[in-house]
């Protein structure tokens, strides 16, 4: 096991670096060519992680579609959730967005890129809900997609694709994605770590990595713009465009191949990362947001922390969390789900407690029982069932908060959708920026149950061991 990790530094090293100040000048200029709205489908509400002064829309309705359209920004973001869709609940959630943004893109007469933004460690529902925008949108209209790119680079949580094999970095060491816990997730794994071999594994084999296009770390680096973007003429049948990436310069020297492409009448649907959004979508460099930026100081009252995931890095983080003395802990048993009675009494004992520490000026993380809820072999779907009521419970505490926090921290992609977007009613919200690498805020809308709030946006697998605390202890009273 882990026969193939290799240490970051000496890979790194072997990579030739590239001029980014001639890379930068390219891009911008490009990007100039490029009159398409940017239409980014967020499987969970992390995918904003490296965008700021952009909307995000809860739900994709025509109207909320053809708002995004008449937008001045050339991006916008949908989240659709549906990460913990099943696969018919996607598929239909998907054409219903398709039909809408065709619709949409009529009535205001522009052309446009569909990116579908799913995890930098390959789990979500691929390739269906690729495929479904693919067939919707060319059922609906005269576009015809060419190919799709696949690009999870995710500089900001140490994914980098190299050798056409996708890497996740745990401290010094480069780990191929096939070889770690995302790999082994229950409803989305796979095998393979080699991109093009995941693809066709993916496809069961409709797609054959022979057959794929590959941009090598090579051509980007040496600024061989003209093959790449020929290598992207030649693309069809929805061909798959694996492209190697370890720096956002990559990223940024292949979207000039692409967009000279494009306007040159090749079509492409996309599956990437976060990076690719913040590249296309022209999205500047901000420094990371301060305690001023986020917090009115005309508030005594405490921030709330909700902790949901249970992958690794959230329980190392939250472990760290626990040494601070800026917090105060309530563990929520949501084993008690099997006992409907016990778990309504549980959910108000949690609801109260939190209400009345928050009004006390109290910091408050509430915490679901970290021991997985294990019902045994072959019960997927009760355990899936039992974890939406959990999941609604947990969205509860904070529908049912009477007091306004200073702060909202949702920890895990899942949860902080269903507290975005049923707990604190979000129809439309705007990125703030990043408050530690990778890990975004949204400022709510007016429509929301606290307008204007700060609610930062934790993925389950992203930051280091102390950056839960820290942020905590940073959004703090003084």
């Amino acid at each position: 096991m882990n026969s193939n990790k290799r240490l970051v530094e000496e890979v790194f090293s072997k990579i030739p670096s590239v001029d980014t100040a001639i890379v930068n000048e390219v891009i911008n200029k490009e990007l100039k060519n490029l009159n398409k709205k940017i239409i980014v489908l967020d499987d969970d509400p992390t995918g904003v992680q490296t965008v700021h002064g952009i909307s995000v829309y809860t739900d994709w309705s025509l109207d909320s579609i053809d708002k995004g359209f008449k937008e001045d920004n050339s991006m916008f973001f949908i989240l659709t959730n549906s990460r913990g869709f099943t696969a018919a609940e996607t598929t239909k959630a998907h054409q219903e967005i398709a039909a809408n943004i065709v619709e949409a893109a009529e009535r205001n007469n522009r052309k446009f890129i569909i990116i579908s933004r799913g995890d930098s460690t390959l789990r979500g529902h691929y390739p269906l809900e690729t495929k479904v925008l693919k067939e919707t949108v060319e059922s609906n209209s005269a576009t015809r997609f060419d190919g799709e790119v696949i690009l999870p680079f995710f500089k900001e949580g140490g994914r980098f694709t190299i050798d056409n094999i996708h890497f996740v970095q745990y401290d010094e060491y480069l780990i191929p994605a096939g070889e770690t816990e995302f790999a082994k997730d229950r409803t989305f794994g796979y095998t393979k770590s080699n991109l093009g071999e995941w693809a066709e594994e993916k496809s069961q084999g409709e797609f054959k990595a022979k057959n794929m296009t590959y941009i090598s770390l090579e051509s980007l680096r040496s600024l061989d713009i003209e093959t790449i973007e020929q290598q992207l003429l030649k693309v069809e049948n929805f061909n798959k465009v694996i492209v190697n990436a370890v720096d956002y310069s990559d990223v940024k020297i292949f979207t000039v191949a692409l967009i000279r492409a494009m306007n040159k009448g090749k079509n492409f649907m996309f599956r990437s990362a976060a990076a690719l959004t913040k590249v296309i979508g022209g999205v500047s460099d901000k420094t990371l947001l301060t305690r001023e930026e986020l917090i009115s100081e005309d508030t005594n009252n405490g921030g709330l922390v909700i902790i949901g995931s249970h992958v690794k890095k959230t329980t190392e983080q939250f472990e760290e969390l626990k040494k601070s003395d800026a917090v105060e802990f309530i563990e929520f048993n949501v084993h008690l789900v099997l006992e409907p009675e016990k778990f309504e009494k549980e959910l108000d004992r949690v609801v109260e407690t939190t209400n009345q520490l928050i009004t006390e000026g109290e910091n408050v993380a509430v915490y679901t029982r970290r021991e997985r809820l294990d019902l045994g072999e072959g019960k997927k779907e009760e355990e899936l069932k039992l974890s939406v009521k959990i999941s609604d419970a947990v969205t509860n505490i904070v529908k049912r908060l009477q007091v306004r926090p200073s702060f909202i921290i949702a920890k895990g992609g899942i949860t902080s959708s269903d507290i975005g977007t049923k707990g604190l009613e979000v129809q439309r919200a705007t990125v703030a920026g990043q408050i530690r690498p990778g890990i975004p805020v949204w400022t709510t809308g007016s429509e929301s149950k606290f307008p204007g709030i700060s609610y930062v946006i934790f993925p389950g697998n992203v930051g280091t061991k102390t950056d839960l605390k820290e942020v905590v202890e940073m959004l703090n009273k003084k």
